[in-house]
């Protein structure tokens, strides 16, 4: 439905966020509470407030899986459909979706109710089916939940009334326990020890002087958590002596790796010691301005780390004159981000602050030199900024003490799958996969996928015995574990497919090979394949490794090429033959038979008419 122009709201909008380009998204995310989805007349008002095109803005919308161009029911239901999902009773619980909202999967029902999407992990790995409904989401999902859920939403009742019966307001953490759990398993060194005075922290920190921290920060051998593992203290440094008058700090808190949750677990246990990394990180490089790029999937937690927020600035750690330091004023926002995968890349999330698609820059320059609208930028993980906390509070001989001698402390892991204690475990680098696979209770494990699918699968019969370390065997945190039952070419191609979806396309290798390689698992998975096609297999993820512009399209070939390298027997050529390996002879005759029988049938027909006629 058209939205008359006296009824538009984006100039309300575009007035509030000062027209700036940078709020694109916010914009679009009030746009679309309002009116469900986003009306072509909105997104043509707020073009012409921000002096762009049209098209600017709807292929901006248009790039994020969350947004919605056209009416897609009062309620839209998105399933997450993942490989721990379909383990836990995936196919059931869409069956329930569809009988009990009369939509199909991607529909809408008849009466404009309900609209049924499905869409990646969640972050809810270790407690999935999972279900996300306006802000809230909703876990454990079963048929007999599914029922009560849309009946309660049949009843009038909101979402958030469903979730939260106590009412529960939204600022407090006690909110959140009751829509996800936390699945907190190890308390300490670094993680999860009793609530830390951050304030107190921050004003000795600010005592000092600003390369102090940066030197303390370096003599820790603290490399970054989000995956690259970078020196943590160098890309202060470049940040810090990049000539500027303007820095950033920037969390990443896009935690998009499917089985990948810890980052959830930390905002929502232990958001102040985030928060202080930022600030402390800021004032180790003289930066004014903090975002918090938020997955759009962990809605839920925004108006709590609001809260956080505002509790800080009430204590004197946020705002100005930080810490009684004289002149240090720093200030954060939350940016909501709206399902783009590839925006965990730290370019295209800043592409996405700026109120862009998410699409990855070339590099160099890199974001310490050019990051935020121009500026330098620190862009760190969530796990990372806690850990700055931790460091700068018992200092760098600490951390350093712990793990290896290339990978020092410790890392927390997301662990789900096949074991009895699934949930957010702190190992020191170094611990071998045979000792975590004991401490989460997984003694039939036969696989783990570590690092999610972007990392590696490796046999537990032939690698128990490796480190979780950067010399190793390196994790981005995400630990799933299969047990034999596990049809493990299914799941690697099930990642094939969520990269396929995901890549942004900018550049040809990753929009080309993804599918190429997808198409290449299906004939190794129907015994199709021959010995050109595996060897196609390796020089497609050659190619994507070497020319690809950012980490998906690098590491988006690993869950079929690291399956086949652990269990080769998984993918046994087909013999030779005159025939293409990927001739299917069996479907080429299928038709064959009811042809030849309509044929018969035909000539019959007309023989008796001819006949009749004589």
């Amino acid at each position: 439905m058209d939205v008359a122009a006296a009824t538009l709201v984006a100039p309300t909008l575009l007035a509030v966020h000062g027209r700036d380009r940078s709020r694109l998204l916010d914009i679009l995310w009030e746009l679309q509470r309002r009116h469900g989805h986003l009306p072509e007349a909105e997104l043509a008002a707020v073009a012409e407030g921000l002096g762009t095109t049209l098209g600017d803005v709807r292929q901006t919308a248009s790039f994020y899986h969350l947004f919605r161009q056209r009416p897609a029911g009062r309620h839209v239901l998105y399933l997450a459909d993942t490989v721990l999902a379909r383990m836990h009773g995936y196919a059931d619980v869409l069956a329930a979706l569809e009988q009990e909202t009369g939509a199909p999967l991607g529909g809408i029902d008849p009466t404009g109710t309900f609209g049924l999407r499905s869409t990646p992990c969640l972050g809810l790995s270790d407690q999935e089916p999972a279900m996300l409904l306006d802000d809230v989401v909703f876990t454990r999902l079963t048929p007999a939940r599914v029922s009560e859920i849309v009946g309660g939403l049949r009843d009038g009742r909101t979402p958030r009334e469903i979730a939260n019966p106590d009412g529960i307001p939204t600022h407090l953490r006690e909110y959140v326990d009751a829509l996800v759990e936390t699945n907190v398993r190890t308390h300490g060194p670094v993680f999860f020890r009793p609530r830390t005075d951050v304030a107190e922290i921050i004003r000795e920190a600010v005592s000092r002087p600003p390369e102090t921290l940066r030197e303390r920060v370096s003599l820790s051998g603290l490399r970054g958590r989000g995956g690259a593992g970078f020196d943590t203290g160098l890309k202060w440094k470049l940040t810090a002596t990049t000539p500027a008058d303007i820095r950033y700090v920037v969390c990443n808190a896009d935690e998009g790796e499917p089985g990948t949750f810890k980052d959830r677990v930390l905002l929502t246990r232990q958001p102040e010691l985030v928060i202080a990394g930022m600030v402390l990180a800021a004032y180790a490089v003289g930066a004014r301005h903090g975002i918090i790029y938020l997955r759009g999937e962990y809605a839920y937690l925004r108006h709590y780390l609001a809260h956080q927020l505002h509790e800080l600035r009430e204590h004197g750690a946020l705002g100005t004159d930080i810490g009684g330091r004289a002149g240090f004023d720093f200030d954060i926002r939350i940016q909501l981000g709206a399902g783009a995968y590839v925006c965990g890349e730290e370019s295209a999330l800043l592409e996405s602050c700026e109120g862009k698609r998410g699409t990855p820059r070339l590099k160099p320059p890199f974001p310490a030199q050019v990051g935020f609208q121009g500026h330098p930028t620190i862009v760190d993980n969530v796990e990372t900024f806690a850990v700055v906390t931790r460091v700068l509070e018992e200092g760098p001989e600490w951390f350093s003490r712990m793990g290896t001698e290339d990978s020092a402390g410790t890392r927390l892991l997301s662990v789900a799958g096949d074991c009895e204690i699934p949930g957010v475990h702190e190992v020191a680098w170094g611990t071998t996969l045979h000792d975590v696979l004991t401490r989460v209770g997984a003694p039939d494990a036969h696989a783990v996928q570590v690092s999610g699918p972007a990392g590696e699968l490796v046999s537990v019969a032939r690698n128990g015995h490796r480190r979780l370390a950067y010399e190793d065997l390196g994790c981005n945190g995400a630990f799933t574990v299969f047990d034999a039952s596990r049809d493990l070419l299914d799941i690697a191609r099930q990642h094939l497919r969520f990269f396929v979806g995901e890549s942004c396309g900018i550049c040809v290798p990753c929009r080309a090979g993804n599918p190429a390689l997808l198409q290449l698992s299906d004939r190794i998975a129907v015994g199709h394949a021959d010995a050109a096609d595996l060897e196609h297999v390796q020089s497609w993820a050659a190619l994507l490794r070497g020319t690809s512009r950012c980490g998906l399209g690098v590491s988006s070939s690993k869950p079929l090429t690291t399956t086949l390298r652990e269990f080769p027997e998984l993918a046994t050529a087909a013999p030779e033959s005159a025939l293409l390996a990927s001739f299917d002879e069996d479907a080429a005759v299928s038709a064959y038979a009811p042809m030849a029988a309509d044929l018969t049938r035909t000539r019959a027909e007309a023989a008796h008419t001819e006949g009749a006629e004589a």
